[in-house]
């Protein structure tokens, strides 16, 4: 009996992206070969909300598919927690791990440290490497972090982490276009090009009931649902498109994350009472609120690194027939731009070309995206990446 160990630091019921994507994709590649191996996925408790909690076994067994837990310690969404955290789980891993025998890891990561993680079960056990990236993480630290003196000490070991975990890949999936120019650096790896998609839950919902629609003159609501950190940047354009707005449009914000206090502020500074927060919600319920929405919307900040990505939420929205709002640059605006109908771009914190954009949208134009839908069907998606997993058995 072969062994797949799949490290993927979210996985269900936990909501967030990387959830989303390996959660279904598990399920498809322990299908694939259960006749001859098991897929042992190591992941972490939810925990990527402090406000959301969902109940969860530390260890279930489903067929030859087996999901490992790991409890973290509390946290909130700052660096140093997120530094526990990753190392708590990057112990528990190694330590679950000890005594066994694997025949391929597969790493599925955003951060650089569970690909890492991979690379390090690759060498220990000597066998292929097959890592899914879904951020290029020293891109995005290099931005983010302002402090040229910890950016002095700490990227060259990141890079260094980074050169060692890709170059000994046999394989790496890009989840965006926008990154292979990034990775053309590591030669002698394979490479592939497996997006985000559409899940079943989003391609089964029925258009808009006529009762849940608001009347022409009512008040307009913008919805935005995700996490509200540093990354979208909510804070830099909601709070000052809600004022030039005006009470004839009402945001609705739900999630969380390590933002939150910054748009909070912003809120509170600006008197602002037309954007409302609440907390993160199951997508059953998700589903209601966008279906109610009259737009909706995605934003990341104004960052270099953010010009290579393709935000997973971009898949989601455009199964609704509302408008998406996009605040996104680079491959993220060519990619709305060419695949998604009735959607409109605007620049990372423009506050006057959004609120331009949102006040001339022609609401009454036809929105037809059964070819995005088919085009980008997740469980498409997933067989086929897991077809290109097995070929590493």
């Amino acid at each position: 009996m072969k062994r797949i160990v799949y490290l993927t630091f979210y996985f269900e019921p936990d909501l967030c992206a990387g959830s989303f994507r390996n959660s279904p994709l598990a399920k498809v590649l322990a299908e694939k070969v259960k006749e001859d191996s098991v897929v042992e996925v190591y992941t972490t408790m939810p925990n990527r909300y402090d406000t959301y909690h969902a109940e969860a076994s530390a260890y279930e067994e489903r067929g030859n598919l087996i999901i490992h837990r790991i409890a973290l310690p509390a946290h909130e969404s700052g660096m140093m927690d997120q530094i526990k955290s990753f190392y708590t789980y990057f112990k528990e891993v190694i330590r679950l791990n000890k005594g066994q025998k694997a025949d391929l890891i597969f790493a599925s990561s955003s951060r650089l440290f569970t690909a890492f993680l991979g690379y390090i079960l690759s060498i220990k056990y000597k066998k292929p490497l097959y890592l899914d990236i879904r951020d290029i993480f020293v891109d995005t630290i290099s931005d983010v972090i302002k402090s040229p003196i910890i950016k002095l000490f700490m990227l060259p070991v990141l890079k260094l982490i980074e050169f060692q975990t890709f170059s000994n890949a046999v394989h790496i999936n890009l989840i965006s276009g926008g990154f292979k120019t990034y990775f053309q650096q590591f030669k002698g790896v394979e490479f592939s090009e497996f997006t985000n998609g559409i899940d079943d839950e989003f391609l089964q919902v029925k258009p808009n009931p006529v009762s849940l629609r608001k009347e022409h003159n009512a008040v307009k609501t913008i919805v935005y649902a995700g996490n509200i950190g540093e990354g979208q940047g909510l804070h830099k354009i909601i709070p000052q498109a809600a004022v030039m707005l005006g009470e004839g449009y009402q945001f609705i914000i739900i999630g969380d994350g390590g933002a939150k206090g910054k748009l909070l502020s912003e809120l509170q500074k600006r008197h602002v009472t037309n954007v409302e927060i609440r907390k993160p919600i199951q997508r059953n319920l998700l589903i209601e609120e966008y279906q109610k929405a009259d737009y909706l919307f995605l934003h990341l900040n104004d960052l270099d690194a953010f010009k290579k990505v393709l935000p997973s939420k971009i898949f989601e929205l455009a199964t609704f027939d509302s408008p998406m709002i996009a605040g996104v640059s680079g491959y993220a605006k060519e990619f709305i731009e060419k695949e998604i109908t009735c959607s409109f771009v605007f620049s990372p914190c423009d506050v006057e070309a959004m609120v331009r954009g949102v006040k001339e949208f022609n609401e009454g134009k036809e929105i037809d995206r059964k070819e995005f839908f088919s085009k980008y069907n997740r469980d498409h998606i997933n067989h086929a990446m897991a077809e290109s997993i097995i070929q590493y058995l």
